[in-house]
């Protein structure tokens, strides 16, 4: 590549256009005016999406990752705008989204004097990020940022962050361009070990009672055919994480449901009768194990997971092997030998039965008056064939459509895992539009998760951006309402909320809507909703005492998991 003199502000468009980026959100301010000043220059090589918040960028950013496998890209000024990134850069890291967020700074004879909006971002996000760094001269930014994208998206991606002052925006320099293709101590993939992939197949061989679980590390490693493999060869029931959810199809004869607080009856309860438990790109997160000491009790673990941190954090593992699942679910099942245990997965089937008697049925075709959250969700997915992408925000509506969404294709299901954001789910419904804008997207989002980031609404008119947005309202904050009445004696301490006319704001923003209350306009409404051609906003009022079951309460064993109150 020829060199070229240009600013710093044009080195870092020049080296995001290198990097493929075609999608920045973002907020311009005062110090990184420069790099806004050389944007314009270059709109019709990339699109910037002008959020109306910076954590609206973020979160956008993210939706935008999660959906198509790259890099989300925003950029901020200082102070308040890079600490307004804060939230999203911790959301990202602990759910593995690959971010490269630029924040511009104060000029650098400035540093540490205390300037007008001066932050120290680089210290604040130093333990939520992957990698970050500060560039005060204009000869770092092209490697610093080919440095960025290979650190976000190898290995167990995350966030990065680049600070870069004014001063050095301004600066010129000779511009060349290198992608990154190795970092000195930085090993994203670990040397896979032959000899544990077939100590792990000896044990699957032998087992009788085994259970995969899968969380989103199979997505990430771009491995869904290799598990559809692996559990079809070995007969092997398999259950999801919350963020693993949509790399098995729902429908799948060996999916067996979603595991954790508020997951299916069966792999919570079988769980402690399984004799092994085979972990593909999951880290035994608090929800999923419920109490630690009795999780599992009975089963050898074999961990596949491509982060050693992760191994023997939270449970021993029997066997780990380290490296990317796309490779060591490949090796893994050409090892082990066919099999079926039909009669260990008719136990799932059986619960699965007592589940729908006792919740699912009554969930998803209620005879009671008010509506409940699954009715919706059944709906607005049997409308959409099963084919759209599902954002959810955070809460009781979160688990229910989680529950009963179903899904055909992977990289189907946005949401806020590890961090659990209030707020993610409208902007986050924008970037999962953005990147991918022939498909449906169905945002799900309960009335307090939605107003703390409603002005996005501005955000989504002015792209005309196509979302259909549910807000499910009970006027409560529902999951902190339902500990409350099942846990705190019904003493619901500041969780009911007096919301304002959200069908009026939206049509304050441009955007359609309208609001269902009685049963006999439910499917019409959402029918209207998919049907119409741009952003449309729909309310449905349900129950204030509609809850989530099952339920494995804090600090219980997953098999005391309760399928209603007091079970």
């Amino acid at each position: 590549m020829t060199k070229r003199k240009v600013t710093g502000s044009q080195a870092v468009i020049l080296s995001l256009l290198e990097e493929g980026v075609d999608t920045i959100f973002g907020y311009p301010g005062g110090a990184i005016m420069p790099i806004y000043d050389a944007l314009y220059d270059f709109d019709k090589h990339v699109e910037h999406i002008l959020t109306r918040h910076e954590q609206g960028a973020v979160h956008a950013a993210q939706g935008y990752a999660r959906v198509t496998g790259k890099a989300g890209v925003c950029f901020v000024t200082s102070g308040p705008g890079a600490t307004n990134l804060i939230t999203g850069i911790a959301d990202a890291m602990i759910d593995s989204t690959p971010l490269v967020c630029i924040s511009g700074q104060v000029a650098s004879p400035l540093l540490g004097t205390d300037a007008f909006q001066e932050s120290d971002v680089v210290g604040i996000s130093m333990p939520i990020t992957k990698w970050n760094y500060q560039i005060t001269s204009p000869e770092e930014i092209p490697e610093a940022i080919a440095q960025a994208f290979y650190i976000a998206r190898s290995g167990r991606p995350g966030p990065v962050l680049i600070d870069i002052t004014k001063d050095a925006q301004f600066a010129e320099l000779e511009f060349e361009y290198k992608k990154c293709r190795k970092v000195r101590s930085y090993v994203p993939e670990p040397r896979i070990d032959p000899f544990k992939v077939k100590e792990a197949a000896e044990i699957i061989d032998e087992a009788k009672k085994p259970m995969l679980l899968f969380g989103q590390g199979v997505i990430i490693g771009q491995a869904e055919e290799e598990l559809k493999a692996f559990v079809e060869k070995t007969g092997i029931p398999a259950a999801w994480t919350l963020l693993g959810l949509s790399a098995l199809p729902s429908d799948h004869p060996l999916n067996v449901g979603m595991l954790g607080m508020h997951g299916n009856y069966g792999p919570n309860l079988l769980t402690n009768e399984a004799d092994l438990i085979i972990a593909v790109g999951m880290r035994f997160d608090d929800r999923v194990t419920g109490k630690v000491s009795t999780y599992a009790e009975k089963a050898k673990i074999i961990h596949l997971e491509i982060d050693p941190s992760e191994i023997n954090k939270i449970k021993k593992a029997d066997v780990a092997v380290l490296g990317n699942s796309k490779k060591t679910l490949k090796m893994l099942t050409d090892l082990v030998k066919p099999n079926k245990h039909d009669e260990w997965l008719s136990r799932f089937r059986e619960c699965d039965k007592i589940e729908n008697d006792k919740i699912i049925h009554n969930e998803l075709f209620p005879t009671k008056p008010g509506l409940t959250m699954g009715e919706v969700v059944r709906i607005a997915g049997d409308k959409t064939n099963h084919e759209a992408i599902l954002v959810t925000d955070v809460g009781q509506h979160q688990m229910i459509a989680s529950r009963y969404f179903k899904f055909r294709q992977p990289r189907s299901n946005v949401t806020s895992g590890g961090l659990g954001t209030m707020g993610f789910g409208l902007p986050a419904s924008m970037g999962a539009q953005l990147g991918a804008p022939d498909r449906t997207v169905i945002a799900v989002i309960g009335d307090g998760g939605f107003q703390m980031t409603i002005q996005e609404l501005g955000t989504i008119a002015q792209n005309k951006l196509p979302v259909k947005i549910i807000v499910l309202n009970n006027n409560f904050l529902g999951m902190v309402r339902q500990w409350q009445q099942l846990f705190f004696e019904k003493r619901y301490s500041f969780t009911e909320l007096q919301n304002p006319d959200f069908i009026t704001i939206g049509k304050g923003f441009g955007i359609e809507g309208h609001k269902v209350e009685h049963r006999e306009d439910l499917d019409s409404g959402i029918q209207k909703m998919i049907d119409h051609d741009g952003p449309y906003l729909l309310e449905v009022v349900i129950e204030k005492e509609d809850n989530v079951f099952p339920m494995v309460p804090t600090g219980a064993s997953v098999s005391d998991v309760m399928l209603e109150p007091n079970s």
